[in-house]
């Protein structure tokens, strides 16, 4: 099934989903993800062997099939990267809601409100999606601010500076397995504060 097409489907819409079901349709994405990189590091590998390969080459008919060979894997990664920017996006999303169902069912228990995904919110994040100059880091900070996911976050990193905060975040997707280990953590730190200096310029 389409993932918007299951997102908004009137059956059975996201935000009336159980976490279980959630859960499901995340490793599911999260499977899909993975194979998606590594194909696309494959086809990495196989461009730098043709490269390779046609650096000794000195026969012109030879370099030629070479290069046609290494631009249509070239033009296949591209196209699969585009793909894995949509998967790792929809991941975000499903994960993201699955941490907001099992919050709202702790509020529900403490007696507090149940929250709920309107469905201009749901159009918000289709089209933040399908727009491929949104990276997947892009888009959780805009998918968090929709779900408002960062209201208590805040409360817990106030007083901290923003490099601090985001350690902060990085090691709440690492407590939920988005962020598998140390070394993708330390990566992913050096990453958005290059981006918040270079967006403070």
């Amino acid at each position: 099934m389409n993932f918007f097409t299951w997102l908004t489907t009137k059956r059975k819409t996201l935000g009336t989903m159980s976490v279980a079901e959630l859960r499901a349709q995340e490793m599911m994405l999260e499977n899909e993800r993975n194979r998606m990189q590594a194909k696309v590091g494959k086809l990495a590998q196989d461009k730098e062997k043709i490269i390779e390969r046609g650096a000794k080459e000195r026969t012109p008919e030879l370099r030629r099939t070479f290069a046609q060979q290494f631009d249509l894997l070239h033009t296949e990664q591209m196209m699969l990267s585009r793909h894995l920017n949509i998967r790792s996006k929809e991941l975000l999303t499903v994960s993201r809601l699955r941490i907001l169902r099992e919050s709202s069912q702790r509020s529900s228990l403490a007696g507090g409100a149940i929250a709920t995904i309107r469905d201009s919110d749901l159009s918000v994040i289709e089209k933040l999606i399908e727009n491929d100059s949104i990276t997947a880091e892009m888009y959780q900070e805009r998918l968090d601010e929709i779900l408002q996911l960062g209201l208590e976050a805040d409360k817990e990193t106030a007083g901290v500076s923003p490099a601090a905060a985001e350690l902060m975040k990085i090691w709440d997707d690492m407590d939920h397995g988005l962020i598998k280990d140390t070394k993708e953590a330390c990566d992913e730190a050096e990453k958005r504060v290059r981006e918040r200096k270079k967006a403070a310029e």
